[in-house]
């Protein structure tokens, strides 16, 4: 498969970020087309909403799979198109050991947006303070 791809994004998106840095290290950065798009739960935007229903980014738009969206399915494309299991080996136990560290990875980042959310975004009378301590908990042990 030859062609550009466009990686729908946003800074301050850690499951965006983590797509720029699987292309990087497997050498395809030069190949997308990344396109800023301000998003949250709290502010729509039709242009990531038309290419993924849940209107999360990254979406990665390409040439023969259409629009692909989330992290893990977006690296999984970019791992395939480098040459697969350049990043997650095909099979055997290192396998597992890469796919386990992505989990606790995209678990990481699950965690820390939802403290972000129950300590800064949320409207203070509507936090749960054990839920940010919960969340808290899992990045410290995670982290260890």
């Amino acid at each position: 498969m030859s062609g550009k791809l466009t990686l729908l994004y946003q800074s301050h998106s850690p499951y965006a970020r983590k797509v720029l840095v699987c292309a990087h290290e497997l050498g395809l950065a030069d190949r997308l087309d990344v396109i800023h798009h301000e998003t949250s739960p709290t502010n729509r935007n039709d242009a990531v909403f038309a290419q993924n229903p849940l209107g999360k980014v990254p979406v990665l738009l390409t040439p023969d799979a259409g629009a692909l969206f989330d992290s893990v399915v977006i690296c999984d494309y970019l791992d395939r198109l480098a040459g697969q299991g350049t990043l997650i080996p095909r099979e055997g136990p290192a396998r597992y050991q890469a796919l386990r560290l992505q989990a606790l990875a995209q678990g990481l980042c699950d965690a820390g947006i939802a403290v972000r959310w129950e300590t800064e975004r949320r409207p203070e009378v509507l936090r749960y303070p054990p839920l940010a301590e919960g969340q808290t908990t899992k990045l410290l042990e995670a982290y260890d």
